[in-house]
């Protein structure tokens, strides 16, 4: 964490958050591309919190890019959105880049800031409430319930030797 008295009042900082099932890397950069920290959070509700209120330790928090928002980051964005911050869906890296780069978690999370800062990335995640997640949450339900159809006598219609 930034010391005491470390970020300059006016200064505007962006987050980029790699996400695992387990952990989640962050970084923080300056609103000119300067990068300035990178650290690693548990995917909890505390991990969530001390994650936020590291990258704010920084300055002012613009906006965070945030790899995968509709699975292993749900719940991170989900949460940021609620503390007020302006969240960025981020695609992976394309294969190419990341064989010239190299795979690394700080890595991938600076690529989602820059990807934020550049403009690459710009959509703005589901919010994963709504009627669309109703019915999406409805489909999912009756598939585990129901299964599959079969033809009647529980033996394939091509049968053996047809």
């Amino acid at each position: 964490m930034a010391p005491a008295g470390h970020k300059p009042k006016g200064r505007r900082v962006v987050g980029g958050i790699d996400t695992h099932s387990q952990t989640h890397h962050a970084a923080v950069q300056l609103m000119n591309g300067a990068r300035i920290a990178d650290a690693q959070f548990p995917v909890t509700t505390e991990g969530y919190a001390r994650l936020l209120a590291w990258m704010r330790s920084f300055g002012r928090l613009h906006a965070a890019g945030v790899e995968g928002t509709g699975s292993y980051g749900a719940g991170l964005a989900r949460y940021l959105r609620e503390q007020g911050v302006d969240v960025i869906e981020v695609n992976r890296p394309d294969r190419r880049q990341r064989r010239a780069k190299g795979k690394s978690d700080p890595l991938d999370a600076y690529a989602a800031a820059d990807a934020v800062l550049s403009g690459r990335a710009s959509a703005v995640p589901k919010a994963g409430d709504g009627i669309v997640e109703a019915i999406r949450a409805l489909h999912v339900t009756r598939a585990r319930r129901d299964p599959p159809c079969r033809p009647r006598g529980g033996r394939n219609r091509a049968g053996p030797g047809r």
